[in-house]
Order: C-alpha cells, then sequence, then structure tokens
C-alpha cells in the first residue's frame, strides 16, 4: 500500500475551515491516485465507524473533518475497478496538524473487485451524495463477455431495450415507460443524435466503455439535452496508461465480433487514443409464423422457416491525438471517428411483409476536438467539444419481386421494388457543439452554464428519378439548448441542485402540394416551424441514515421532435412535419439502503416511485398500408411507475440479484380528433409497450483455480417480460386481438482468466431454452444461440 502522510503546522485551522472546533480537530487532506499516477475523481472517503464521508473532486482530492470523540481513526477508501485500502490514524498524528496524503490505488482484476462491487454498485456510488437518481454500470467487470451497451442495459431496472431481429437490428430504448427520443444517449457527454447506422448502442461493444452511467428523471445540467425521462452517457477508457485490450469473439449464425482498444502516452502528456470494432452476422435464425407458398398458394400455419435475407456488418474505428496534463490544457484532443455498414432489410414494421434483396448501407465519417482545462481561473472550469458527422446512408430496393418466407419469389416485368422502388442516398449531416463552465462558488457551491447547439441537414438524392424534384427537398433543423445549474452541498447529509432550460428549434423543409386540383399537378410551398420552450427541475439527496439516503426530484421537462420524426427515416419511418413538442411532468423519489450482516452477507436494496403526466405525447402508429410507422402526437399520457432492486453477496464468492419495474401508461386523451364523443381508448393503457418486467442473476466466483492468479466465474441471468397488448385493450373482442406472450430467456457464462485477467475465455448461451421472444410489434429475435470469446489485455504505466 502506497500512503504518503505529511503534517504541516502552517495548516488552516478547524474552527476558520469549518466554522468551529468543538466536535472536530483536522482536516485530512490529500489526493487519490491510481497506479499509472491517474487523479481519481469520485473515490469515496469514508470514516469508518460513522457517518463522516466524501467524495475526492476532479483532481483527486479530498478534505475531510475527523470527530474529537476518539483516539484512533480508520479512513476507507473505495473506487470503482480498484482495490480499496485503509489508512489509519492517530489523534496525536492530527493534534500535531493537518494530516496531508498521498494515497495510491492498486486496480483490480476482472474477478477480485471489493465485495460491494460485487453487489454491482461501486462505492463511490454508495458514497457520493449526488441529488440525481443514478445508476452505473462497471463495464470493466463485462470486458469477457460478448455484449454490446444495449444488452448491458437492458438489465438495469427500469429499462427495456427492444430489438427488432438479431445482430445490428433496430432497437427501441425505455427508461421508465419512456422511450424513443425522450431518452438522450451521449458518450463521454457529448451526444449521439443522429450519428448514423454505423454508431449506435447496440452495435458498440461494452469495451468501448469504462462505465455506464443511466440517469433516471432529471438528467444533469452538463449533458445539455431535451430528454423527458431520462439519459444514457456512455464513458469510454480514456486511460492514462499504455495499455492494449483486444478480442475476438465467434457465435452462432455466423456471428464475428472483434474489438480493439489501446492507448500511448508519453511522459510529457503526448497521447494516442484508439477504438476499433468490427460486428458481422448472418441472423439466419429459425422464426414461427403462418407461411403462403408465393408459387402455390399452399398456407401453413405455425411454420418454422428460416431467415434468409438479415445478413449485417458494420466497422468502427475511433482515433485520437493530443495532450493531457499540460498547464494550458487537462486534455486536449483532435480525433476522427470512421466507419461504414451493411444491412439486409428482411422484414417491414410487421412480419407479414417479408423482403429478399431489399438493404441499406451507411457510412461516417467525423472529425472532432475536446479541450478541458480545471482552475482556468481559480474555481473556474472549462469544457469544449465539436465534432461534425459527414456520413451518407443509403436505401436500395430495386428488384421488382415478391418474396415468401421459404425464400422463393416471382420477378415481374418492368421497373418496381419490393415496397417502392427507390435508391435513396441521403447524408444526415449533423454538426455538434458544446460549451460548460463550472464555477465552484465555496468548497460546497457550484455554479455551472451549458450550452448545446445542433445542425442538421439531410440531403437526400433518388439515384433513379435524377430529374425530378420529389426527393431534392431540404430538410434542416437548428437546435439550441441553454442550461444553467445551482448545486448546494450539505456537508455529509445530501445535496440539492436547481436547473433552469431555454429550449430553441428552428425547423425548415418543403412539402408538395396541388395547384390546380388537377391529377399530377405538383407544386412546392416553403414550410418552417420555430419552437421555444422552457424548463426547470430540482432534484434532491438526503442521507436518512448513514447507510440510506432518500431521493427526490420534479422537473418541468420538455422534448423537441425528433429529425427522423419529422422527416421519417427513409426506410421504415414515415415523415410527420406536424408534429408537436412533446411537455411532461415529472415527479421521481427513490430509496437506496445498504447493510451487511456479519459482515460477509452484504445487501443493497432500492426501492423508487415515479409520476409523468405528458401532453402532446409522440409515439409511433402504423401509416394507412401498415407498412411503416409514422409518429403522432397524444393529447396526455399518464404514467405511475415503480422499481425495487435487490443485490446481495457473499465474500467474494458469490453475488446474486433481481429487479422489477412495474409502469402503467394511460391514454389520458379523451375525445378523437374531430369526434365530440369521449373516445373507446381513454384511460387504456398504450399498445405495445410492455408494463411488468424483470431481471434475475447470480455469478460464483472460484479464485487461484489452477494456479495463483487465475479466476472461474460461473454466471446465469434471467429476462422475464409479461404478457402485453399489441394494440389497444379496449378495441377488438376477446378472440380477435393481437397480444405478446409472456416471455422467459435464460442466459448463462463461464468465464476462465489467467494471470490476473491478462488472458480471457469466456463461453456464453443466450436464450437456453429456445423460447419464441418477441419485441417490436411482434417481431421474432433469434433463438438459442451460443459464443466464444478470446481477450487480451495488458496496461503498462507511463515511463
Amino acid at each position: 500500500m502506497h500512503i504518503c502522510i505529511c503534517q504541516s503546522l502552517s495548516a488552516q485551522p478547524a474552527d476558520k475551515a469549518m466554522g468551529s472546533t468543538k466536535d472536530h480537530w483536522g482536516p485530512v487532506t490529500g489526493q487519490v491516485l491510481s497506479a499509472e499516477g491517474d487523479q481519481l475523481s469520485h473515490v469515496a472517503v469514508l470514516v469508518k465507524g460513522t457517518k463522516i464521508g466524501m467524495v475526492t473532486n476532479e483532481d483527486g482530492y479530498f478534505s475531510i473533518q475527523l470527530p474529537e470523540d476518539r483516539d484512533t481513526y480508520t479512513l476507507i477508501f473505495s473506487y470503482i475497478g480498484y482495490n480499496a485500502k485503509q489508512v489509519d490514524l492517530t489523534a496525536t498524528q492530527i493534534k500535531s496538524g493537518t494530516i496531508q496524503l498521498q494515497v495510491v490505488l492498486n486496480k483490480a482484476d476482472n474477478h477480485q473487485m471489493e465485495d460491494v462491487q460485487v453487489l454491482g454498485r461501486s462505492a463511490s456510488d454508495l458514497a457520493n451524495r449526488q441529488s440525481y437518481n443514478v445508476t452505473a454500470i462497471d463495464a470493466q467487470k463485462l470486458h469477457n463477455s460478448t455484449l454490446d451497451i444495449a444488452q448491458a442495459l437492458d438489465r438495469v431496472s427500469g429499462v427495456r431495450v427492444r430489438e427488432s431481429g438479431g445482430v445490428g437490428s433496430d432497437f427501441n430504448f425505455s427508461l421508465n415507460g419512456f422511450s424513443g427520443g425522450r431518452i438522450k444517449f451521449f458518450i463521454d457527454g457529448i451526444p449521439m443524435d443522429d450519428l448514423g447506422s454505423s454508431f449506435q448502442i447496440n452495435n458498440i461493444p461494452i469495451n468501448l466503455a469504462e462505465r455506464v452511467e443511466v440517469y433516471k428523471g432529471v438528467v444533469p445540467i452538463w449533458l445539455g439535452s431535451d430528454a423527458l425521462g431520462g439519459a444514457v452517457n456512455i464513458i469510454t477508457g480514456n486511460q492514462k496508461a499504455n495499455y492494449i485490450d483486444a478480442s475476438y469473439s465467434y457465435g452462432s449464425f455466423n456471428t464475428h465480433k472483434t474489438n480493439l482498444a489501446a492507448a500511448v502516452t508519453s511522459k510529457k502528456g503526448f497521447t494516442f487514443q484508439l477504438n476499433a470494432y468490427q460486428n458481422y452476422s448472418d441472423n439466419d435464425y429459425k422464426v414461427t409464423l403462418d407461411v403462403a407458398d408465393i408459387n402455390t398458394g399452399a398456407y401453413t400455419p405455425n411454420a418454422t422457416v428460416r431467415r434468409f435475407h438479415d445478413k449485417y456488418h458494420n466497422e468502427m474505428a475511433i482515433a485520437n491525438l493530443g495532450f493531457v496534463d499540460k498547464k494550458w490544457a487537462d486534455k486536449f484532443l483532435v480525433g476522427i471517428s470512421v466507419g461504414k455498414s451493411y444491412k439486409q432489410i428482411q422484414t417491414g414494421a410487421r412480419m407479414v411483409s417479408v423482403f429478399g434483396a431489399y438493404h441499406t448501407r451507411g457510412n461516417i465519417l467525423m472529425p472532432s476536438l475536446k479541450y478541458e482545462k480545471k482552475d482556468l481561473i481559480k474555481g473556474l472550469d472549462v469544457k469544449v467539444n465539436a465534432n461534425y458527422n459527414f456520413g451518407k446512408e443509403t436505401s436500395i430496393d430495386t428488384a421488382n419481386r415478391r418474396y415468401d418466407w421459404y425464400g422463393n419469389y416471382k420477378q415481374y416485368e418492368g421497373a418496381g421494388g419490393e415496397r417502392s422502388r427507390a435508391y435513396f442516398e441521403f447524408g444526415n449531416n449533423l454538426g455538434i457543439a458544446t460549451g460548460s463552465i463550472q464555477y465552484h462558488i465555496a468548497d460546497n457551491q457550484e455554479l455551472a452554464l451549458n450550452n448545446v447547439f445542433t445542425h442538421f441537414n439531410r440531403k437526400t438524392t433518388n439515384l433513379l428519378l435524377t430529374g425530378s424534384d420529389v426527393y431534392y427537398q431540404p430538410q434542416k433543423t437548428d437546435k439550441n439548448i441553454l442550461g444553467l445549474s445551482y448545486k448546494y452541498d450539505f456537508a455529509s447529509k445530501g445535496s440539492i441542485t436547481l436547473i433552469g432550460k431555454d429550449l430553441h428549434q428552428h425547423a425548415y423543409t418543403r412539402l408538395s402540394y396541388n395547384p390546380t386540383g388537377n391529377w399530377g399537378d405538383v407544386a412546392y410551398k416553403d414550410v418552417s416551424a420555430n419552437t421555444d420552450k422552457i424548463g426547470y427541475a430540482v432534484a434532491m439527496s438526503y442521507y436518512l441514515r448513514r447507510n440510506l439516503e432518500a431521493k427526490l426530484s420534479y422537473e418541468k421537462a420538455n422534448r423537441l421532435p425528433g429529425n427522423e420524426e419529422l422527416f421519417g427515416d427513409m426506410v421504415n419511418q414515415e415523415s410527420n412535419f406536424d408534429l408537436k413538442p412533446e411537455s411532461s411532468q415529472n415527479v421521481n423519489l427513490g430509496f437506496i439502503y445498504n447493510f451487511n450482516i456479519q459482515q460477509d452477507h452484504r445487501f443493497m436494496v432500492t426501492a423508487s416511485g415515479l409520476y409523468r403526466h405528458s401532453t402532446n405525447y409522440i409515439y409511433n402508429i402504423f401509416n394507412n398500408n401498415q407498412t411503416k410507422l409514422v409518429a403522432a402526437n397524444l393529447d396526455g399520457v399518464r404514467n405511475l411507475g415503480a422499481e425495487a432492486e435487490l443485490r446481495y453477496s457473499y465474500k467474494k464468492l458469490l453475488a446474486a440479484g433481481f429487479s422489477a419495474t412495474y409502469q402503467d401508461l394511460r391514454n389520458m386523451q379523451k375525445y378523437e380528433p374531430d369526434y365530440d364523443a369521449v373516445s373507446v381508448v381513454y384511460k387504456d393503457r398504450l399498445p405495445n409497450v410492455p408494463y411488468l418486467f424483470g431481471n434475475a442473476d447470480a455469478s460464483l466466483f472460484f479464485h487461484n483455480v489452477f494456479a495463483k492468479g487465475d479466476h472461474l466465474t460461473i454466471g446465469y441471468n434471467l429476462l422475464y417480460v409479461h404478457a402485453f397488448y399489441l394494440y389497444w385493450p379496449s378495441r377488438g373482442s376477446k378472440d380477435n386481438k393481437y397480444g405478446i406472450p409472456m416471455q422467459i430467456s435464460h442466459d448463462a457464462n463461464i468465464v476462465y482468466s489467467l494471470k490476473n485477467g491478462q488472458y480471457n475465455i469466456a463461453l456464453e448461451g443466450h436464450n437456453l431454452a429456445d423460447r419464441l421472444l418477441y419485441d417490436n410489434f411482434s417481431l421474432q429475435k433469434p433463438g438459442r444461440s451460443f459464443s466464444i470469446k478470446f481477450r487480451y489485455f495488458i496496461s503498462r504505466k507511463t515511463r
């Protein structure tokens, strides 16, 4: 254990630092570093046997007062992914003057975390007096798995990630019942809006992340967004050490996944960082449905057939070059993200539509700039980020054929397509600029100002109709979100944060109309929409007892229509430029309780309830011919929900837990548009939305199995989703209502690590019972599958 203790007799007296010396002396100050020399922020510093605790600041520094009631003290330093350390001090040392510590934490290997981390929550999260309701996933513990970011998130209470198929499929992310554009995604605090098919959470491997933070309800001001119900921030492993993390996996349906992460940093602070990954799958899994032969007309109910046109692959590389830990910048990075994707389209919005040639391609080319400097002026921190995506997407539907699920097809004469003949090329060009200023008024007060500006410009070309104006109309939005927040910490008891937001959006396009009424006569008119909204929020955290934390938040949130909702996605989503912005009144109340039984048995219980009432609720319905989706507004939607989670661990041998989520989304639009009668679906539960679901998991850990530093982990995970209706419950009779049945999925894994995680091999099985699993509009997901993964990881100190 590397600890340096220094004493200073000229330190500020405790009565000036904290207001009184009656109950305290000290203070004890210091800095926490990693073995590689990195400054560790948000390390939990706890005084054993007391309610006193804090977390280190962004530079790893802390200052803590000790009670004047004992002869010896023990400080416990805990941080996610690192071995905890204890520092013992005596009253005699403290009386001599301020104690200054330098504590160095060593990284834990993947299977030797402290008990509190076996629970699935870091010690810093337990001690952090954040006012936000946030769940942190320690992604490093999942680096030996084949999970992507979306699959890891699907195991968090309150979260459902609903995919339309296998690898690379479309997905819908739901958090506490809110989904779609209401939930915003960030990578290192930078918005991930409209970055194209090459870069989305269900094709980003978990190895890219160091941790993933899920904010439920109020979102921090530095994640500047128009999130309506929460946000996800993916924090990458910007390690200062030289390291290589490489892996390859192979699985069912000819699935291949490769990942490479590496960094090198010189002693002078020059750094190069690289993340690259690849996904490939034939996705040729079997599905069960009613099938008709297109040639003979023979009809077979509940036939089992294999998907034959669902291949997907993508490649991505993210490189950053620059400096860290310089006088003029804590971080200055110039980067480039490049990638491409290819996706065959097997079905439309429902499985009654089947395609055999329709496909899409996409690419991303995005330069970026990152600058951070703490204490630019004493107490003033500055962050600036900017990027612009020059990528393009292509949608190709040129085969004039009709397919059945056996792969048979009929060829038709002339020009045509499987859905609507088209060869689209469109650039979802998006520029994002963010600026953040944070001022520390005092040790316990903080003022922050954040601004995010985004510019979206879609340029569409139909390469089959080069002389037509139909697909050349502009589709542009400018969005600006300005936020201001004030935070006040109540010493070791909690904190309160006040937030105000100003949102502005300008959208522009040209829509077609018939100027004369004659068939085929088409003209275009300019159409624009300007939206201005004000939002506000308050979030509080308070420790009722040393190990019992309560969190309460309220917000008036606004969500501006997304670009794909306004203009469509050129594949399965139609445009609706008349969409109104959505607003919501949100209340969250939650509790976190940690306790031990005989030290070896550790428990964590979380429970929370929520209330949401949204107006102009944006949701997807079928278009007129039920082949695509289109966004629409509901006058009102109410959501009452609750979630609970229990985690348990025994020493370093066992970890287990389960979570359950209930969400009751009701239609509060009393009258249908253009009708005076009360709607038959008034107060109906919203269709195609799971309302009861949960997870359970258990892991066994075996250490030093065949040699010292070798570890074996055996894990199990269960997913449960209660049955729910695909359409409005009040419409149709009992016999002809469509519903999605109750679903249970079993997953298991075995991981063996050698030399403390330097070499790793993992075996995984998904949907072991081979159940029929459904998500969006009954689209079936893969059946039983297996995979094997090899991973190599090595890290060295900066010389």
